[in-house]
């Protein structure tokens, strides 16, 4: 046994915590602790030297001040060859601290919490957690640093058949702890320009700070000969992939994350019950229905062709009624808030398809973050397109023909407006009791996807309404919706030759209204 160690130990994630002090215990180490971890460990009956007994000073300004000392970091940061650090440590009366154990205060999961305040949040601040595993990481030739109870299990068995933890392993678990470390410090950073932020759309730190947690490996990216990850944001608290549960089917790919991530956003526009078919990230049939099965059969109906092989979202449970439905064609995913026994019976004979239950689907508050997008040398930033502000809501838009839409034309426009916003630009829904008949999107021009949606949507266009994502440059777009029997327009305005498509309007009998803005999906 190796006698006269010592592992400082401090921790708030106190997962086998236990269970590692008694295994360094019975090999002879000495622990230190602090403050819950004191109790925790000494409720175990584990002999456990208090901090300030080390320090020889009381923790003070209710626990901010523990561990920042000289007897705590020259301990943990003394080079053990060097004489002159000997000779500082002998004169100090400071023993070498060989281990360090300790992970942060929870900031991540407080600020998750819904009406924190900034005060509250502040004091989830760690100080002296974070300056014990730099010191430690820094000084890894001599000191084992761990800060993920994960690691725990493989420390001890190198300890016990080895007798130390070899200076590869060290200079790993380092690697580590500086790794925990910034990403702590990112997620503050990145929590405190939000809160600045808020309400003043134009401001953006001079320097962005982003933090992630790896959620899994994938198997390739959007081609097999690109490697590819998938990392979620610790800080948001909307409805996420990264929160969603796989009930079965194989494994998700990059593609599979992207698409299924197209669909959850548009699906979230509903508040009645909505179904999302998604292929390539573009929606390809979107419908509303009075149970979630009619939503789908609706959806699967507005182009039975394009969903093959794609991506459902759908924001009410899957009752065995829609799974019946739901196993007819090829899909690669369902995401729902979840699923019935019944249905998982039905749609468990389908053992390749992925079924993702997410809860928050249903009754969800989104939630505003910055949307980037990745350019060779740089990143472009932006607050998200949520929409759901005064410039979607019908009330605030303005009637500019003659012809003014039907009472029944006013649901099937705000149903079009939410759904094109999630086609990419330029983009043109076409729509008729809240279900889409054809969708033209990804075009350098806006008559083209207008023929591709007419031509989609057949006779059954004759009648519904149209929407756009951008203003009309010219009245094109107009001339083919009436030739195709369009009743009803939205589109953003704000061309300067609005007057033109007006005109074409009036002429054909259209009604027309500006929302005045645009959801440009690049």
């Amino acid at each position: 046994m190796a006698g006269g160690r010592r592992a400082l130990i401090s921790v708030s994630d106190k997962a086998g915590v236990v269970e590692f002090a008694r295994g360094l215990v019975e090999l002879g180490w000495e622990i230190i602790s602090t403050g819950g971890t004191l109790k925790e460990l000494r409720g175990a009956g584990l002999p456990v030297t208090y901090v300030s007994d080390v320090t020889g000073f009381p923790e003070i300004l209710g626990g901010r001040v523990k561990t920042l000392h000289p007897a705590i970091h020259g301990g943990i940061l003394a080079v053990r060859e060097d004489e002159h650090h000997a000779k500082d440590l002998a004169a100090a009366g400071i023993k070498p601290i060989d281990l360090v154990a300790v992970n942060l205060y929870p900031f991540a999961r407080a600020v998750q919490q819904r009406g924190i305040t900034l005060a509250e949040a502040v004091e989830e601040i760690d100080i002296g957690g974070p300056a014990m595993v730099r010191a430690a990481a820094k000084n890894y030739r001599y000191v084992t640093v761990v800060v993920d109870p994960a690691r725990y299990g493989r420390v001890l068995e190198l300890l016990r058949r080895e007798g130390e933890v070899p200076l590869e392993v060290r200079l790993e678990l380092a690697a580590e702890a500086f790794a925990h470390t910034a990403l702590y410090d990112s997620l503050i950073s990145s929590y405190l320009s939000r809160v600045r932020a808020e309400g003043e759309r134009e401001l953006f730190p001079d320097r962005l700070v982003l933090g992630f947690e790896k959620v899994q490996s994938l198997r390739y990216g959007e081609n097999p000969h690109q490697r590819a990850a998938f990392y979620r944001d610790p800080l948001y608290r909307g409805p996420s992939l990264a929160a969603a549960r796989q009930l079965q089917g194989k494994e998700l790919s990059f593609n599979n994350i992207n698409d299924a991530a197209a669909a959850l956003e548009l699906v979230l526009e509903f508040p009645e019950p909505t179904a999302v078919a998604v292929k390539h990230a573009t929606p390809c049939g979107v419908a509303s229905g009075a149970t979630i099965a009619e939503a789908f059969a609706r959806a699967h109906a507005a182009d039975p062709i394009s969903i093959f092989g794609g991506i459902v979202a759908l924001n009410r449970p899957v009752d065995e009624e829609a799974a019946r439905a739901l196993r007819e064609p090829f899909l690669e995913i369902v995401l729902a808030p979840e699923f019935a026994p019944e249905a998982l019976a039905v749609l468990s004979e389908k053992k390749n398809l992925r079924l993702l239950a997410l809860p928050e689907l249903v009754g969800g508050q989104r939630e505003s973050y910055w949307d980037w997008k990745r350019v060779p040398g740089g990143l472009l930033l932006q607050d998200a397109d949520l929409g759901w502000g005064d410039e979607d809501d019908p009330s605030t838009w303005r009637v500019v023909t003659e012809r003014e839409p039907a009472e029944e034309d006013w649901p099937d426009l705000l149903f079009a407006w939410r759904v094109v916003k999630h086609a990419r630009s330029n983009a043109i829904v076409v729509a008729r009791r809240k279900q889409t008949l054809g969708i033209g999107a990804g075009q350098v021009n806006r008559i083209d996807p207008t023929r591709y949606a007419l031509a989609r949507a057949g006779e059954a266009a004759r009648g519904a309404v149209l929407a756009s994502d951008g203003f009309f440059p010219l009245p094109d777009v107009v001339e083919a919706a009436a030739e195709a029997g369009i009743r009803a327009i939205v589109q953003p305005g704000g061309s300067l030759r609005d007057g033109d498509s007006i005109a074409a309007a009036n002429r054909a009998g259209i009604a027309m209204v500006f929302t005045g803005v645009r959801h440009f999906k690049h």
